[in-house]
């Protein structure tokens, strides 16, 4: 594996330097300076080489000049604030590169990948003109040797043009026509993988071209990507397949060519350069074909950038048009605490512009916001959003933070904000329209389960002094006063169990023994003689984590729903069973009729309150084994058909750290 080459920063900015080390770890050795004298002991050491100049400040900016005349022969990449006069000024002054400070890791990689192919073709160029200073040539070979660092030289200046990519492609082919000497010049590339191959580039060419189009899975395409070589009319007879020296020489003619040759890069085909005869129309030696080679690789690099760069500006573009169209509010800061991306949903949640927040400390937005991005950028990231109101905007807010980076490298915080304000309205709303719908439905049972004792009561108390010599009737009285009243009592207990549930002691339960504790409350011995009683109990459960006598009268309303699903059954029958569930981290307890099931109509409110279709009863027992179940981080489920109706509650199994 080849090493990296040493690139160098000069900054005093420890932020700037911690981010460009981590952004360009995969393309250079980066070796940080703050003073002229560390610069030139680097510059001794390695030569020639890329220099990243930050141009920020008077002071910085003299030196970064001093720096550019004394090291002429390093290239240059000036960094500054963007459209800043000293950046203007370095760019028309020659650099290779101006960037801006915040210049994403991917476009900074690739202008210093750029940037060492340029220092490697300007050497190439010191030693092309020193071998044309060499007196033993003869006159022709002097002449092409002369043009050629010329050529060179727009090929170098070419490749500096990677933002502008058809620029680019032009350059190089004028360059490559200025080689060959030859009349016109051409690219074809594929935009995607797979994609056709159409004209990208050309220089007097003829038309017509411009309209041809080769697929994917073309003979040509074909033979390019295997073969890999020129194709050239001088050398076409070596080609040895018929059918492919046929399609090779209507192809040459096609394009009025002289010399086609592959553009490999990113591990494909990306295309191909033609070359048209030359203009002193003596044919292509075998020295021209080597020359334009030679040419052939940096074309094939300036396609590869031009595709790179196109598809980095449209996902760019494309991230871009996501965020800002997002109804949830991004903003972005750097590692430094610099605020970098502002969408705008943000500025409509925040009422801030984002030329007022971009490239301020997050401080500006406050200190809530301020607060959740440097902790992000620490590395604290909030696992759940956090809701507060704005006390400038009156709205509420719900915020998430998270630290940006990949491999360790931290390169800033964004935080996710969502105007909930609305939702809250909504909320509250529905919550007001619940608590009026409960006070109702409790109104309305309660106005009819109260009433029947009350008139039964009320009937017997009238009937009191006309028959009162009567000892059956004064019996009588007495059996069915106390009956209902204990019936209202009990109403009252329901309804105040659902309202204030007593508090819950944690213990070791059997289930075994939680499931007869509450058959003996629910399901007398009498009464069990009139269901089929079915018990399947596993010998091995686990105990459960639970309040027993909560979770034996969650249990028994269950049961009791059960038997009394099974009135007028001619055949009716309970099961309960109970068995580990979940790989043994909990215990399912299902019971089972044989009943017609829960009609259709209201199975999806049978867990609501005051939802029943008897003709006595608050409805309470079901919602009541609902919670209590919830309560004990368990879940209850409801299976309902025409052959029955199946209620499972799962509880966790209870942990070593409980009482027995």
């Amino acid at each position: 594996m080849n090493a990296l080459p040493s690139a160098i920063l000069f900054t005093r900015d420890e932020d700037l330097a911690s981010r460009f080390t981590g952004a360009l770890q995969s393309a250079a050795r980066l070796h940080t300076v703050g003073t002229t004298p560390q610069w030139q002991q680097l510059h001794r050491q390695y030569g020639p080489s890329v220099v990243l100049l930050d141009l920020r400040g008077p002071r910085e900016h003299g030196e970064a000049a001093a720096l550019m005349t004394v090291a002429a022969d390093c290239v240059f990449i000036v960094l500054g604030e963007d459209r800043s006069d000293p950046l203007i000024e370095a760019e028309q002054g020659g650099v290779y590169a101006a960037l801006p400070l915040d210049t994403d890791a991917r476009t900074l990689r690739q202008t210093v990948r750029r940037a060492f192919d340029h220092l490697q073709l300007s050497q190439q160029l010191e030693l092309s003109r020193a071998e044309a200073m060499q007196p033993a040539a003869p006159p022709q070979q002097q002449r092409e040797r002369a043009t050629q660092p010329q050529q060179l030289r727009q090929l170098s200046r070419a490749l500096r043009h990677f933002d502008r990519p058809d620029l680019m492609l032009e350059s190089i082919l004028e360059g490559v026509a200025g080689i060959a000497g030859a009349t016109r010049a051409g690219i074809f590339s594929a935009a995607r993988a797979g994609g056709p191959y159409r004209l990208r580039a050309s220089f007097q060419c003829l038309s017509g071209i411009e309209k041809l189009e080769y697929a994917a899975d073309t003979a040509l395409v074909g033979w390019l990507e295997r073969r890999a070589q020129l194709v050239c009319s001088l050398t076409l007879a070596h080609v040895v397949d018929h059918a492919s020296r046929r399609m090779l020489s209507e192809t040459l003619e096609l394009l009025s060519a002289e010399v086609i040759a592959p553009l490999h890069g990113r591990g494909r085909l990306l295309g191909w350069l033609f070359v048209g005869p030359r203009a002193t129309g003596l044919p292509y030696t075998l020295d021209d074909l080597e020359e334009i080679s030679n040419a052939v690789e940096h074309a094939s690099t300036a396609l590869e950038n031009a595709l790179l760069h196109e598809e980095v500006r449209l996902e760019k573009s494309l991230a871009e048009t996501l965020l800002h169209a997002l109804p949830t509010g991004v903003v972005a800061a750097d590692a430094g605490g610099i605020v970098r991306w502002f969408s705008t949903a943000a500025e409509s949640i925040l009422q801030i512009t984002a030329a007022r927040a971009l490239n301020q400390p997050v401080e500006f937005l406050g200190s809530r916001l301020a607060d959740f991005l440097r902790r992000a950028l620490r590395g604290e990231s909030t696992e759940l959003p956090q809701a507060w109101t704005d006390p400038l905007t009156k709205r509420a807010l719900s915020v998430q933070a998270r630290p940006l980076g990949a491999d360790g490298t931290r390169l800033g915080a964004v935080v996710l904000i969502q105007d909930i304000t609305l939702q809250r309205q909504m909320q509250d709303k529905q919550e007001q329209l619940e608590r009026a719908a409960f006070w109702n439905e409790l109104a309305a049972s309660m106005s009819h389960e109260v009433r029947n004792p009350l008139v039964t009561i009320k009937t017997f108390a009238q009937l009191l002094p006309e028959r009162y010599e009567d000892k059956e009737f004064r019996a009588d009285f007495s059996v069915l006063v106390v009956r209902e009243v204990e019936r209202l009592n009990s109403i009252i207990e329901q309804i105040q169990n659902f309202a204030q549930p007593p508090t819950l002691r944690f213990g070791r339960v059997d289930a075994r023994q939680l499931i007869r504790q509450a058959l003996d409350e629910t399901l007398p011995e009498q009464q069990r003689q009139k269901v089929r009683l079915a018990l399947k109990l596993d010998e091995n459960l686990p105990t459960v984590r639970g309040d027993s006598k909560a979770l034996a009268t969650a249990l028994g309303h269950v049961i009791r729903n059960a038997a009394e699903a099974l009135d007028n059954h001619p055949d009716p029958e309970i099961q309960i069973s109970a068995a580990v569930a979940d790989g043994r981290d909990q215990v399912a307890i299902t019971i089972r009729d044989n009943g017609h099931g829960i009609a259709p109509d209201i199975r999806d409110k049978i867990f609501s309150p005051f939802c029943t279709t008897k003709p006595r009863g608050m409805g309470l027992g079901l919602p009541i084994a609902q919670r209590t179940v919830a309560d004990h981080n368990g879940r209850i489920a409801l299976d309902s058909g025409p052959r029955g109706t199946s209620i499972t509650l799962t509880l966790p199994v209870a942990t070593m750290e409980l009482p027995a």
